[in-house]
Parts: structure tokens; sequence; C-alpha cells
């Protein structure tokens, strides 16, 4: 596992209060992949609604609030296939 990726699924587990109503998959590329579901944050490569991908430092700036999730997808930066109901609703908690 990466540090990248273990910090991430800090600094997410921080943002969320308990678990998601739904999934999401964030791809880090070339680092790994984070769940986010009903069950909490984790580490894992799982099947979800939405899989959003970024390089790690896009998904650092959405984690620190230097950048809006719909901004980095607006922009390219961000990735998203599948549900973007899903992924609007983690976006909201994000920002």
């Amino acid at each position: 596992m990466s540090d990248v990726i273990n910090q991430a699924v800090t600094a997410l587990a921080g943002k969320m209060d308990g678990g998601f109503d739904g999934s999401v998959k964030f791809v880090i590329e070339g680092e790994g992949s984070i769940m986010v579901d009903g069950d909490g944050v984790r580490a894992g490569d799982e099947e979800a609604e939405c899989t959003m991908t970024a390089d790690a430092e896009t998904f650092e700036a959405i984690l620190d609030g230097e950048m809006n999730p719909t901004a980095a997808f607006m922009s390219g930066k961000l990735s998203v296939d599948g549900d973007m109901g899903a992924a609007m609703k983690l976006g909201s908690v994000l920002s």
C-alpha cells in the first residue's frame, strides 16, 4: 500500500461523517484505489457505482480544498465513469 493511498484514506475518512449512501471508487493513477461506501473509507479495488480517476496531485488538491471537484472534472483533471449522481453527492461532501 502506498503512502499516498494511506494518507488519502485518512484524509477522506476525516471528511466523512460515517458511511456514504452509495459506492464510489477513487483511482489515483500510479498509486492505487480507495473505496468510499456505506462501510466508510478504505483502500480497495472493488466494483462501485462510480469510478473517479485523477493523478495524485489533483486528488490531493481536491482533498485539501484547493481544487473544487466539479472544476477538476470540467478541466479534464478528474474523470468520472458510472453514476454521475454518486459522484456529485461525494463531491458535495468534499467541497
